[in-house]
């Protein structure tokens, strides 16, 4: 049955359809998500069709010559059990195989299969959700005491190579085209901590998002030096957004966990992290919250 799919790559009018098949299985993509995959690897994102109809797809992008992320992998339900994935599966692998580094967020019943084909586990990925009026739980007066000498600078008014500079020195791998357009996009807001001599101290962005019944709100990445500025920005980006947001938290930063459950988040899932090759040798300290699950 395998051998009748063909795969061929993402267009702009499958972004549509590939968006809703996301929001059908939980993933709750962003406005303008699947766009951006697009855009960070035009030869990474591919669906696969049965005669000529879409029924998967699967995400292998390369941020550079060194680190790669597969990711956005589903078959509709309908057609499971026949192959289809592990095809979908070995294209995107093919296409990232000379890369010192691969990484996936493997959901637990596929951790088995991915460690047949060689990846590691790094640490837990914790999803978490808040519900509210758009105010945190807490003393915010405790956290504003943290903006001396920081500036909370908005959108346009952030340099984006100060932002590119931060980012760069904490995540696994520079992603100067991802992060532009992940920052620059027009849907939700972006913020940063910048003190006088320009130098960021941390940045985030909250986005509408899709659920499954519904819309929300993702926020994605919250990189800062400390807890306190980490959640300050949260309850900056929160602010003016009632309703559901979603959170992905890495378990190798020691301090997000107590940070979300004090301020009122609740834990929904859980990830593993998973690497083949070397594994990035960076502190995720100042790591709060991912961009998204499906890139890294």
């Amino acid at each position: 049955m395998a051998s009748f799919l063909k795969i061929r790559p993402l267009k702009p009018n499958d972004i549509p359809r590939v968006t809703q098949w996301s929001r059908a299985e939980g993933f709750a993509p962003g406005a303008g998500d699947v766009g951006i995959y697009r855009h960070t690897d035009r030869q990474g994102l591919w669906v696969g069709c049965l005669g000529g109809q879409p029924i998967g797809c699967i995400a292998g992008v390369r941020y550079n010559a060194s680190y790669g992320f597969i990711g956005l992998f589903l078959v509709l339900k309908e057609h499971r059990g026949n192959g289809y994935g592990v095809k979908l599966w070995e294209h995107a692998l093919d296409h990232l195989i000379d890369l010192p580094c691969i990484g996936l967020e493997a959901a637990p019943d596929r951790i088995h299969d991915y460690s047949g084909w060689g990846f590691e586990p790094s640490s837990t990925t914790t999803r978490w959700q808040w519900v509210g009026d758009g105010n945190l739980l807490g003393d915010i007066s405790s956290s504003n005491c943290e903006l001396d000498g920081l500036t909370i600078l908005e959108g346009k008014s952030i340099p984006s190579r100060i932002v590119q500079t931060y980012d760069a020195q904490r995540e696994p791998s520079p992603r100067p085209h991802f992060l532009s357009d992940w920052l620059n996009h027009p849907a939700g807001r972006v913020l940063a901590l910048v003190d006088d001599s320009e130098k960021c101290h941390g940045f985030g962005r909250i986005r509408p998002c899709l659920l499954r019944r519904g819309e929300g709100w993702r926020i994605g990445p919250l990189l800062a030096d400390t807890p306190k500025l980490a959640e300050l920005l949260l309850r900056q980006l929160i602010r003016s957004h009632p309703g559901v947001v979603l959170f992905d938290a890495p378990g190798k930063n020691p301090f997000a966990s107590q940070l979300l459950r004090r301020l009122g988040f609740e834990e929904t899932s859980q990830t593993l992290r998973m690497y083949k090759g070397s594994q990035p040798p960076i502190s995720m300290n100042d790591v709060y919250g991912l961009a998204c699950l499906e890139l890294g």
